[in-house]
């Protein structure tokens, strides 16, 4: 059976003002650091894109990981886009009424 490898990877749209991080494999405890490096180093962008396409698990740290996000891009005010999430994961973002706290596209 193969690992696959988690990883974060980002990116930032200067023409949109927007930071772009995508996650690979499991979104856990284990890319805390790694995503938390991703949005910080990111500066200050209008908006946030969270691509979820190739997430094959979260957990409860996965969403802790979300919430500091948006604390991080203004809470309330934060625009943050979570896109291309499986069924799975978007079970677990309905159930922790995330649906209410990001744009899930």
């Amino acid at each position: 059976m193969a690992v696959t490898q988690s990883s974060v990877s980002h990116s930032f749209d200067e023409k949109e003002n927007t930071a772009c991080i995508a996650i690979k494999g499991r979104f856990d405890f284990s890319l805390h650091q790694q995503f938390r490096e991703a949005y910080e180093s990111a500066g200050t962008p209008g908006s946030y894109i969270i691509d979820l396409n190739n997430t094959t698990y979260m957990d409860s740290s996965a969403l802790g990981m979300l919430l500091l996000l948006r604390d991080h891009a203004g809470s309330d005010n934060a625009n943050i886009k979570l896109v291309n999430i499986s069924t799975d994961v978007r079970k677990i973002l309905a159930i922790s009424n995330f649906d209410k706290l990001f744009t899930i596209s």
